[in-house]
């Protein structure tokens, strides 16, 4: 694939051995995985898990070679011989770190989510990039065990459902960074389509909120804190209870409430000739709207293809905050 360049620990060239290259991302997950198919030679290397690869290619719309997978970890080797051997590998960027460690900490209220990524970067040995400041006081949170990725999910989290921005962990050749969902500078239109496909549905809808607060009696039903409703005179009434021990005023209740609520949903599914620099969490524009990449599929090449899974904004926010 001359078109990509694929290093290994940035001393050997396996570029001309790399017959398929697909880069995957999604707003579920925080690594960047690529999967890789090599033709085995004589000359190739001895491969195996915990190296590291760098992916380069020429930006969409660009002239100059750019990484677009750096740094990356060799996570598995699969080899397959049927008359002609071949090695696919299963690489992932840094942050899959955080995906797979656990811990339980205790974290002090007044933090926001972007102090809070930079420690847990800092004490996982992740060199930082530009994190913007999020903004939101987040409130004391005892986090028993569950992987760090998670509790960075729950950060983002408390911080949307009192009013912030929508923000994502991603890794980049700079370190770890915080992206805000929708902040891309280049916003691509897309204009040649293989194939479009468009869903819509009311399953998942929710059109009246009730948020509870904390009730020690059990005697009692616990205080409501705010009853918000949406478009319950078009589909009807249906009601999602939030109870959330992080929502400590009515004003942080009607705004959890306001970011829960979503009618009819509606996705796409697109695939068409490849940009690879899109990543999830991305905006691009379709028909006229504006809408979120919430999984990405680079099939690397010349040509190459991608396929999307598009939403607007205001189902990806409903779906982070759910």
């Amino acid at each position: 694939m001359s078109e990509y360049r694929l290093i290994l620990a940035d001393q050997y060239d396996l570029s001309d051995l790399a017959e398929e290259i697909t880069l995957e991302d999604s707003l579920e997950e925080i690594a960047y995985r690529a999967t890789v198919r090599l033709a085995v030679t004589p000359d190739l290397p001895v491969l195996s898990p915990g190296q590291t690869v760098r992916i380069a290619g020429i930006p969409y719309g660009g002239q100059d070679w750019a990484d677009l997978l750096r740094p990356g970890l060799i996570w598995e080797c699969s080899s397959v011989n049927g008359g002609t051997k071949h090695l696919t590998l299963t690489i992932y960027d840094q942050t899959i770190y955080l995906a797979k460690s656990e811990d339980e900490r205790l974290m002090p209220a007044g933090q926001t989510a972007s102090q809070r990524l930079k420690q847990y970067a800092k004490e996982w040995n992740i060199r930082v990039g530009s994190v913007p400041d999020t903004g939101i006081p987040l409130a004391r949170n005892i986090k028993r065990s569950q992987s760090i990725f998670s509790m960075i999910q729950e950060d983002l989290k408390e911080t949307a459902d009192k009013g912030g921005a929508l923000f994502r962990p991603r890794m980049t050749p700079n370190g770890l960074e915080l992206v805000r969902l929708g902040g891309n500078a280049t916003v691509w239109e897309l204009e040649t389509l293989e194939e479009v496909t468009q869903n819509r549905t009311l399953e998942g809808a929710v059109t009246q909120v009730k948020v509870l607060g904390s009730q020690s009696d059990d005697a009692k039903l616990s205080p409501v804190l705010a009853l918000v409703k949406g478009e319950t005179d078009k589909y009807g009434t249906l009601q999602k209870v939030i109870q959330d021990c992080k929502i400590e005023t009515v004003e942080q209740a009607k705004k959890a409430a306001k970011n829960a609520l979503l009618g009819m949903q509606e996705t796409f599914a697109v695939t068409a000739p490849d940009i690879n620099t899109i990543r999830a969490g991305d905006k691009v524009r379709l028909n006229g709207l504006d809408l979120l990449a919430t999984n990405v599929v680079h099939r690397l090449g010349t040509p190459g293809h991608m396929e999307l899974e598009l939403a607007a904004e205001d189902k990806v926010r409903r779906d982070w905050c759910a």
